[in-house]
């Protein structure tokens, strides 16, 4: 087991409480599944490749797609995440995470979205994140690669937590944005496009601590699994997502 990751008994009493409550027979045991789905995860293996420490792999895979349905994993990334407090800095961003083929149907089959778009780079989906002034992710946002930072960042707004500033890379910079976060009383440090008739100063000692957040991004990406989708549903790769930025961050 030297080489396995397993959550220490601290970890597991921070994430338990939001577990789904068991109902007739005793759920398997939580700790050794939950260490398999981040082991599987972080390595970019199938689910029938999971070393037999962890138990079935059918069992893994199982609760892993029976939570991520429920939205627990996104859960308790969100309820982590919001028990650090208010951050008076903020950070937002996105990158691409290629599909690999067995999940680049464009092809909508069943309830859920897919998530995934054509863009020049293939077929790919996109992650826009929001993190506080440490380089932690607070909100996360999966869509179709095509879509532009300026419209997932209209997704999210609502959601942003009070915060002094907002940093973000020209793709930010449009004036409703910049009303918008006007009006939360958060000051916006985002350059000006080029074509900007009227250029918009920033302070541009504060946008170099915008590396944080890309330096947030390389650390999801080296998780094998997130830095390629192989994930169908949207789902279950966002809860995917949420594991990995809950285990590198907040636990």
């Amino acid at each position: 087991m030297t080489d396995l990751f397993l959550l220490t008994a601290a970890q597991m009493r921070r994430i338990k409480p939001y577990f789904p409550l068991s109902h007739g027979i005793a759920r398997v045991d939580d700790r050794r599944v939950i260490s398999g789905i981040v082991f599987v995860i972080r390595n970019g293996l199938r689910w029938r490749d999971a070393p037999r420490e962890y138990g079935p792999h059918k069992t893994i895979y199982n609760r892993f797609v029976r939570w991520s349905r429920l939205g627990v994993f996104n859960k308790i990334f969100a309820e982590l995440a919001r028990k650090a407090g208010k951050p008076a800095r903020l950070m937002i961003d996105a990158t691409h995470l290629k599909a690999h083929r067995t999940a680049a149907s464009l092809l909508k089959k069943g309830l859920f979205l897919r998530r995934i778009g054509r863009t020049k780079g293939g077929l790919n989906s996109k992650l826009h994140a929001v993190c506080d002034g440490q380089g932690r992710p607070v909100i996360m946002l999966l869509s179709e690669g095509q879509m532009s930072d300026y419209k997932g960042a209209a997704l999210i707004i609502d959601a942003l937590p009070p915060a002094r500033e907002l940093l973000g890379d020209k793709g930010y910079d449009a004036d409703w944005l910049r009303q918008a976060l006007a009006e939360r009383g958060i000051k916006a440090c985002i350059p000006s496009r080029s074509n900007r008739k009227t250029p918009i100063e920033h302070d541009r000692v504060l946008y170099r601590q915008r590396h944080k957040i890309e330096n947030m991004f390389g650390r999801l990406k080296d998780w094998r699994r997130i830095h390629t989708r192989y994930d169908r549903c949207a789902h279950t790769f966002m809860s995917a997502i949420c594991i990995a930025a809950t285990v590198i961050f907040w636990l």
